[in-house]
């Protein structure tokens, strides 16, 4: 069984998105590319541009992303909605996922969830907020990964995870150096299913939503 990795700062690993930022890995593995909010500037449509023909042109990068708002680290917001709203625009042309990155912006996805028609799958990546903000975004769709806050008891993380309907479960390393298996594993005790299961479940989530499949 294949324990895909949905999302991992980790290269070279075979069963996993890695965030390839601006490039797609010459390895052809399976990637992700888009721009971070962190990375953006007065000039991101420019990288962008170079960015959405690898998008379209290789079939390994199965989602967009990690793109989103960050009122941290990020620049002004219209810069961060105006590089959003182009990335999840061909993430929807082409059905593809974005990964979703979000640091106190949760108001301004929301804004953009209600008021967009053409909305891509949307997977938020390390979900550790709390369930009722949870809850308000299964109007739309909005898929939740999981990853190393899962081994932490009583956290935001166990807790929607109990409580999120199965499909819309994903898992993750992030930029963690823990091994996939562990986060299916502790997945697995707090949901009573077998990492199997799980495996199994990530797979069929992923080619619910996705034009491009994996097995």
């Amino acid at each position: 069984m294949n324990f895909w990795d949905f999302h991992t700062h980790q290269n070279g690993k075979a069963n996993a998105i890695f965030n390839g930022e601006g490039e797609v890995s010459p390895a052809g593995l399976f990637c992700s590319l888009g721009i971070h909010p962190w990375d953006l500037d007065e000039n991101w449509e420019e990288k962008w541009q170079k960015i959405s023909m690898q998008v379209k042109d290789s079939i390994s990068v199965l989602a967009i992303g990690e793109c989103g708002f960050d009122r941290i680290k990020g620049p002004e917001l219209e810069i961060q909605n105006a590089a959003f709203h182009a990335q999840a625009s061909l993430a929807f042309e082409l059905d593809i996922p974005l990964i979703l990155h979000c640091v106190k912006g949760h108001d301004l996805l929301l804004e953009y969830l209600k008021k967009e028609k053409n909305i891509p799958q949307i997977i938020w990546h390390g979900w550790n907020l709390k369930p009722d903000l949870a809850l308000r975004l299964l109007d739309f769709p909005v898929f939740f990964s999981f990853g190393h806050h899962l081994k932490k008891e009583e956290s935001n993380a166990q807790a929607w995870l109990k409580a999120c309907p199965p499909y819309r479960i994903f898992f993750e390393t992030d930029d963690s150096n823990m091994e996939i298996s562990e986060i299916y594993q502790a997945a697995s005790l707090i949901l009573g299913l077998s990492p199997a299961e799980l495996a199994q479940l990530g797979i069929s989530n992923w080619n619910q939503i996705s034009s491009r499949k994996i097995q």
